[in-house]
């Protein structure tokens, strides 16, 4: 069964705290997938969420055309996605993506590219801008009933 949460988030600083605390919850094998237009919130929310992980504090550039940036953290490596580029699913298998799904923690942009590779336990985020410029509309969805748990008290 498929559960979902929606919040309102009026400040870029709100939602980079979000991030922050989600992060605090993820392990390696969790996958995030980031869904949203261009400009919607998903970098500020993956770089913020990276950069409450790392032990060293470092730059977290958008891997709009690396394709992926990979962090060190005590716990785990993290693998940042941005999708927008590929053209088919076999390229997410040639960057190494599908493996890191089960010993990462993986953070993805623009996850539609995945197609039939989009892990089921993946918890989906998609951002979404409002009348507001600065407020952004963040709903979550999951399948995998220990995202309920997880969340609790962040988004629900």
């Amino acid at each position: 069964m498929s559960m979902h949460a929606e919040i309102t988030l009026d400040t870029p600083d709100q939602t980079a705290e979000i991030a922050r605390r989600i992060g605090a919850r993820l392990q390696a094998g969790d996958v995030i997938l980031l869904e949203g237009g261009i400009g919607a919130g998903k970098t500020h929310f993956a770089r913020a969420l990276i950069q409450s992980l790392l032990t060293v504090s470092e730059d977290v550039p958008s891997p709009t055309f690396t394709l992926v940036q990979t962090y060190d953290t005590p716990a785990f490596e993290i693998w940042h996605a941005d999708l927008y580029r590929l053209t088919s699913p076999d390229e997410v298998v040639e960057l190494g993506l599908t493996e890191a799904f089960d010993t990462a923690l993986c953070l993805v942009e623009w996850p539609d590219r995945l197609d039939d590779l989009t892990p089921t336990r993946a918890l989906t985020l998609a951002f979404a801008t409002t009348e507001d410029d600065d407020r952004r509309t963040l709903t979550a969805s999951w399948v995998q009933p220990d995202w309920s748990h997880r969340l609790q008290g962040i988004l629900m």
